[in-house]
This record gives C-alpha cells, sequence and structure tokens, in this order.
C-alpha cells in the first residue's frame, strides 16, 4: 500500500512538473473553488447538504474498496456510481433549477428594494393585529429553496400581499386558517397548506402544532417563517431550524428587514435585535428633533 501511495505521488509530481501552467492553471483552479463554495452556500440549511454528503461518503468507500482490494463492495459501488449523474440530477433537481435561477435574477433582478420593504410591512402589520386578537398564524416566505414539492393541499390564491388579506385568511371562521400561507416572490402564492412537522424533541415546552411546521419546513429548507402563538399571542421567527420569540411588531420589523435584505443569514439573539430598534428609535427621535 505504501508503494502504491509513494507512485501516485510520483506520479502527480512528475505530472505537475510537465503539464502545470503556474498563472492559467492557478486561474482555472480558482474558479472552480469558486464555484464549488458558491453551491454550496446554495444548499447549506437544505436536506440537499444531506444527500451530498451521503454521496461523497459513497465515493470515499469506493476509493477505499479499490485501495485495500474490497471486491464485492467495490463491484456494489461501482455499478451504483455509474449512473450518478442521472442520480444528481433527479435528486437535485430542484436546486438546480433554484441555481439557474438565482443567476437569471442576478442579471434581471424581479423583487426590488422597495417591493421587499412593502413585504415587511404588510406581514408585520398583520402579524401585530393577529396578535391582539389572539389569532394564530403561520406565513412561510420562500427564498431560494423551492417549496412546491413540500407544501401540500394548498388552495391556489395567487393575489397581492396585503394586511387585510392575511388578517382575513387567519380568521377563526375561515376555512384555511389552520393552515400556512406562502409568500412567493413578494405575492401570496397559496393558502392552507400543509407543512412537514419536525421530529425534535428538544423544542421548548408549551410549543404547538405551527411551530413544529415551521421548525420542520426550515429544516429542509432556506424558507422564513413568521408564527403567531393563538394560545400566547407572542410572534416568533424561524429560520434555519433555529426559533426567535417573544417579539412584538417593532422587533418582528428589525428581524426580518435585516434577514429578507441580506445583512444576515442567522437569526439574531433577542437582545441584539432590542439594541439595534433602540438605536433606530432614538435615531429617528434625533431626526424628529432636528426637524422640529
Amino acid at each position: 500500500m505504501i508503494t502504491m501511495l509513494w507512485d501516485v505521488g510520483v506520479d502527480l509530481v512528475e505530472f505537475f512538473n510537465s503539464r502545470y501552467d503556474p498563472f492559467w492553471d492557478t486561474i482555472d483552479i480558482l474558479i472552480v473553488a469558486a464555484g464549488i463554495y458558491w453551491l454550496l452556500l446554495l444548499i447549506r440549511g437544505t436536506r440537499a447538504i444531506q444527500i451530498l454528503v451521503g454521496l461523497i461518503v459513497l465515493i470515499a468507500l469506493s476509493l477505499a474498496s479499490e485501495l485495500f482490494q474490497l471486491a464485492a463492495l467495490g463491484m456494489i459501488l461501482e455499478r451504483f456510481l455509474d449512473f450518478a449523474v442521472l442520480i444528481i440530477v433527479i435528486l437535485f433537481q430542484n436546486d438546480i433549477r433554484r441555481a439557474l435561477a438565482r443567476v437569471g435574477r442576478g442579471f434581471f433582478p424581479s423583487f426590488s428594494a422597495e417591493q421587499e420593504l412593502q413585504v415587511v410591512e404588510e406581514i408585520v402589520r398583520a402579524a401585530g393585529t393577529l396578535s391582539q386578537k389572539r389569532h394564530g398564524a403561520l406565513i412561510v416566505l420562500e427564498r431560494e429553496s423551492n417549496l412546491g414539492d413540500l407544501i401540500e393541499a394548498g388552495v391556489t390564491v395567487e393575489a397581492k400581499l396585503t394586511k387585510e388579506l392575511l388578517v382575513s385568511i387567519f380568521l377563526p371562521a375561515s376555512p384555511m386558517h389552520d393552515g400556512a400561507v406562502v409568500i412567493q416572490e413578494g405575492r401570496v402564492s397559496s393558502a392552507g397548506c400543509i407543512l412537514p412537522l419536525t421530529l425534535r424533541t428538544d423544542l421548548p415546552e408549551g410549543l404547538g402544532t405551527r411551530h413544529r411546521a415551521a421548525v420542520g419546513i426550515t429544516e429542509e429548507t432556506d424558507a422564513l417563517v413568521v408564527v403567531v402563538s393563538e394560545e400566547t399571542a407572542n410572534i416568533s421567527v424561524v429560520l434555519g431550524g433555529e426559533m426567535l420569540q417573544g417579539l412584538d411588531a417593532p422587533r418582528l420589523r428589525v428581524v426580518l428587514r435585516d434577514i429578507l435584505g441580506g445583512e444576515r443569514k442567522e437569526l439574531p439573539e433577542a437582545s441584539e435585535v432590542t439594541g439595534r430598534l433602540e438605536l433606530a428609535e432614538g435615531h429617528e427621535a434625533g431626526q424628529q428633533a432636528t426637524a422640529g
């Protein structure tokens, strides 16, 4: 085995000495590395990363079977990996579609900063009203991950996002109030949706189905979810399987703006949200005093 590794090392050294171009090959390697890093960022926080890790393990086992002459294992993995490209396309079809869409949005932006602020304001106003009335709500904001395959039994709405629409959907008399509302590209695309529930057992006590559904969808996608508790009237934000509880409308606005604006990839601490809110209120008060 040591001899085999030595031969491989010698062959690699001879290859680089004879064919390696320090300038162009370095550029080539950097471009490939940047592409791989971008893809990893794209699928971070989704179930695609778990599938990718599984494929890497299988490839490592295949290499180990050749190194240690494990014929049976090597034959099985070889037959399986012969279809690796097809398997990757099938398993990662949503992520591939998402990546292409993201590239397209880079050249032709479809969601302006003004629209983003409008979405945040409508959600904040609706969540505040629902909290005051103690009406439960589950609002899912699609980001990069496509949610079509994970949402079941939803009613197509395809309507402009407004506070009034959200509040009416979550009225106790509404037939869709128990499900989730999904927001795509700044519009209410569907309501009454059934989300996958998390299997975690370490969630805080007292959390109901809405919160478990919010954690479940964010464990598998990069969606951002706003939950209003019917029992406690508390507002929570869920991202990446983590939950920030005890928010009011102003604090919810701070969190949503930070995450949707791309400033944060994870939920902030409650103390940080409070600090930023106080800073913003102080700045606004100073501007009003100057204007006066």
